[in-house]
């Protein structure tokens, strides 16, 4: 922000009051130290807070495009392969290339967040705790914002210039993505969501703000990636047990808080039930606010249905493998090694097999309502390429169109409902893993049952007005010696298939399946098996240490001038 503005006086009127300043406070313009008044530093961190939701249909911060799309557990969708080729390249993985553009525009959105959260800790720093008694509180909420976004970058990029606000602005174009090592850099994020853990209160007078088990959920969510030991080809060398420790303290400390599963697995997907039980930390939206179209969820504007009440995009549809994986057998158990032999596609298939209750809080299926509205039958008919992309839609970030907080912007439509980051389950599947990983897999069992049993209950909302169910639901939890043997191997088999199951279309799975060190494996068999099914998939393949991340994007490398290096495998 500029303190004054300039005018050059016409060569007439030079002579007529030479006496008078040419510098003038402009009106309507405010200075950047105006700025720093408790008053106005609270403005900024809510401004940084409103960066949270400033994604857009290409950069969706719900990650659907890299984390569900590249898993297995998720299709483009869209007219065709050519529809956003951008997102195509991803999913086939031997498309992608670093001159893609929506890499170069993630990358540009998540440090604009960077950026906000830099700006107001600037801010903050410069004030003292007696004239700004939040002060602490405030420091902590921006750095977890900030955290939050390094998270998204590690996640996709690996490595990245690490910019706090310590760092003049002049000196960015120095920082080099390889400044940090990989564990330094995971150390940064940790150590961002460590001091909201040890600052922030743990009730906040305000729905949004983050509060200490927020981000103690969110420092246990860090470690457990750090804990996963790449090599510098991104193979899994060791497993790191100390922080695996501290993570199970972490989800102590946030079941300690007070948080539940909520009763129904369909509350979490649902606009009337935001910031609920499970809900550990969220990003909030909103509608009617006063604004021309609200602060809505841009991220998954392209994600409903092809039909009149909505009418645009069919992207992020449901893989025919993830559809097959919800199948139970005669125990009610996951079909670990047979579920993918025949496919659940239509009809009697939904009613002559047995499912886990969570498909139809998931998937859109032809025949079976859309979200719960049993006077709203989704039709093969809504689905926009069948022939290539099949007829499943995805559920959990949609809202019907007679929900209060749906909106349509033509062409596209979107809703002010929440997108939840950390929920409870998260926490609970967090602890189990970290606890099997450190050879206490018979502590798992409760954890892991737990989220189960909340699936068995979640069909009060799966019923036709007759009582009858949308399909034949079979689903118990783990009792050893009666329906398996809970061996440690059997006890990751299960953690594995829960957290596809809880978290299906939610943008976590490909981030799962890097950090496990089987993305490689696993997705050339889906890719193998699930090409005779989708035939644009025939050429996909994934290059084992190099597709585990997205390539630094060119145009960053161009801007730095060789201060930038890019991914190994990429070059």
């Amino acid at each position: 922000m500029k303190h004054f503005i300039y005018i050059i006086i016409a060569f007439s009127l030079l002579g007529t009051s030479c006496s008078r300043s040419l510098e003038q406070t402009p009106q309507g313009v405010i200075s950047g130290n105006d700025l720093n008044t408790p008053e106005n530093i609270d403005k900024m961190v809510i401004a940084a807070y409103a960066g949270l939701g400033n994604d857009n249909i290409h950069t969706s911060f719900s990650l659907w495009p890299w984390g569900s799309m590249r898993s297995g557990d998720a299709y483009k969708g869209g007219d065709s392969p050519g529809d956003n080729t951008d997102w195509n390249n991803y999913e086939i993985f031997s498309g992608n290339r670093p001159e893609i553009g929506n890499t170069d525009q993630m990358w540009y959105y998540l440090y604009i967040g960077v950026s906000r959260a830099n700006d107001a800790l600037r801010r903050i720093n410069q004030v003292s705790d007696s004239s700004y008694p939040q002060k602490k509180v405030r420091q902590a909420e921006a750095r977890f914002i900030r955290g939050h976004f390094y998270f998204l970058l590690k996640v996709l990029y690996k490595y990245v210039p690490y910019i706090d606000e310590t760092i003049p602005e002049l000196k960015y174009g120095e920082i080099s993505n390889k400044g940090l090592s990989n564990d330094e850099l995971w150390n940064k994020i940790a150590d961002d969501f460590r001091f909201g853990a040890d600052n922030l209160p743990v009730k906040q007078p305000e729905v949004g703000r983050v509060n200490k088990a927020g981000a103690a959920a969110y420092l246990a969510k860090t470690l457990l990636y750090q804990a996963y030991v790449q090599d510098e080809s991104n193979n899994l060398t060791s497993i790191n047990q100390e922080k695996l420790t501290e993570v199970i303290a972490l989800c102590d400390q946030v079941t300690a808080a007070g948080y539940l599963l909520s009763p129904d697995f369909a509350n979490n997907f649902l606009a009337q039930f935001d910031n609920g039980v499970e809900s550990v930390f969220a990003v909030q939206y909103s509608k009617d606010d006063g604004t021309p179209k609200g602060r809505l969820n841009m991220g998954v504007a392209l994600n409903y249905p092809m039909n009149k009440e909505f009418g645009c995009c069919g992207f992020h549809l449901p893989s025919q493998n993830l559809v097959n994986a919800f199948k139970t057998d005669a125990a009610g158990l996951p079909m670990f090694d047979t579920y993918n032999k025949t496919d659940a596609k239509e009809g009697a298939d939904f009613t002559n097999n047995t499912f886990d209750p969570r498909l139809d809080h998931t998937v859109a299926i032809p025949g079976h309502p859309y979200k719960y509205s049993t006077n709203f039958i989704y039709d093969k008919t809504w689905a926009r390429a069948p022939q290539i992309y099949g007829y499943f839609s995805s559920l959990k970030e949609t809202v019907a169109p007679d929900d209060p907080s749906f909106q349509k912007i033509p062409p596209f439509m979107s809703s002010s409902k929440n997108y939840e980051v950390i929920r409870y389950a998260d926490v609970l599947l967090w602890k189990a893993e970290a606890l099997i990983q450190l050879n206490r897999f018979s502590e798992a069992l409760p954890l892991i049952n737990a989220v189960r049993q909340r699936a068995m209950t979640s069909t009060a909302k799966l019923k036709y007005p007759n009582g009858t169910y949308f399909s034949n639901y079979k689903t118990d939890i783990y009792k050893p010696g009666t329906n398996c043997n809970w061996t440690k191997d059997f006890a990751w088999q299960a953690l594995v298939w829960e957290r596809r199951l809880e978290f299906a279309m939610e943008g976590n799975r490909f981030f799962d399946l890097v950090r496990w060190g089987i993305a490689a494996e696993y997705l050339n068999k889906y890719f193998k098996e699930e090409s005779s099914r989708r035939a644009y998939l025939k050429d996909a393949h994934f290059q084992k240490n190099r597709d585990e991340y997205l390539p630094i994007p060119l145009a960053q490398l161009n801007y730095s001038r060789g201060v930038y290096k890019q991914n190994v495998g990429w070059q």
